[in-house]
């Protein structure tokens, strides 16, 4: 069995308790415009061209058989609509700018990187995170991932949008020590204008998972001028407030640091330009919904 992986992020504080190894595995249902992953959005191995390490030497150009690398007023351009992802190109790229984004991995060959950290978790209470994209969608991977962690003792995090169906993956969630859910948007429609799809399914699923009695944590990424005022978010407290077993409901801030992979990929960026959140203003609305959540 194997995995389409995305990256490997080792020594991570930010996906779950203690020290982690995150693994982002590649493709996803929806399509949020503020993601900051789009290397995920494809289920399949893609072409990145890094511009900034593109010298002009045009050696790829004889090797792309699909015009996705043309010369325009001696500068190289990257046509995004026009590859096919064979990959050709890429021998060819000396500075190493054109590279292949997504990366087989056998169950053993993922747990050989995930042990080399295994001190680590030990030490600081930390451990696995699966994340992508969105890892239910190689739910058989990531079951054979997390069984064998639990085999060797190694905490384990799935962060997921939960938007599949229940039923596919239920089996595999109940293994992990923790789950991390994104709920995007309360408003059906507006995630869906946002996401690509409906949020229906998140919630019915939501309330099944706060059914196992899984350690769970409910977080939405705060984008300026969408959700960032309290009465955005008010909707997503009441329904919280509905449900037993979860451990935290936490704000994530939007930022800018992603532009340059929409760049990359040749992917359209829909907010390009946006600035990122205000810290403080972050601050005060995560102290604002704490408050209304034990009210």
């Amino acid at each position: 069995m194997k995995g389409l992986v995305s990256h490997i992020q080792r020594m991570s504080i930010h996906d779950g308790p203690g020290i982690r190894t995150t693994i982002f595995l590649k493709g996803c249902n929806m399509k949020c415009q503020w993601c900051h992953n789009p290397e995920t959005f494809n289920p399949k191995p893609e072409l990145e061209w890094i511009s900034d390490k593109c010298i002009n030497c045009h050696e790829c150009v004889p090797a792309c058989k699909d015009d996705s690398l043309i010369i325009d007023n001696g500068q190289l351009v990257f046509n995004k609509s026009n590859c096919t992802n064979c990959l050709d190109c890429i021998k060819h790229c000396y500075p190493e700018a054109l590279k292949k984004v997504g990366e087989e991995y056998s169950v053993d060959e993922l747990m050989e990187v995930i042990l080399q950290d295994q001190s680590f978790f030990r030490q600081s209470n930390g451990g696995v995170t699966i994340s992508g994209g969105e890892p239910f969608l190689q739910v058989e991977f990531v079951d054979a991932i997390i069984r064998r962690c639990n085999a060797s003792e190694i905490h384990t995090t799935i962060q997921t949008n939960l938007s599949i169906k229940w039923d596919s993956y239920k089996s595999t969630i109940v293994l992990s020590d923790l789950i991390m859910v994104d709920l995007k948007l309360f408003n059906n429609e507006q995630h869906k204008n946002w996401t690509g799809i409906g949020n229906k399914g998140v919630l019915k699923n939501l309330e099944m998972l706060d059914k196992t009695g899984i350690d769970y944590i409910v977080r939405t990424p705060i984008v300026p001028c969408l959700n960032d005022q309290l009465n955005s978010l008010l909707p997503i407290v009441t329904f919280l407030k509905t449900l037993n077993n979860f451990k935290s409901y936490q704000l994530l801030p939007f930022h800018p640091l992603a532009e340059s992979k929409y760049k990359n990929l040749g992917i359209d960026n829909p907010l390009i330009g946006m600035k990122a959140l205000n810290t403080i203003k972050l601050k005060q609305l995560q102290i604002q919904i704490d408050k209304a959540l034990l009210q």
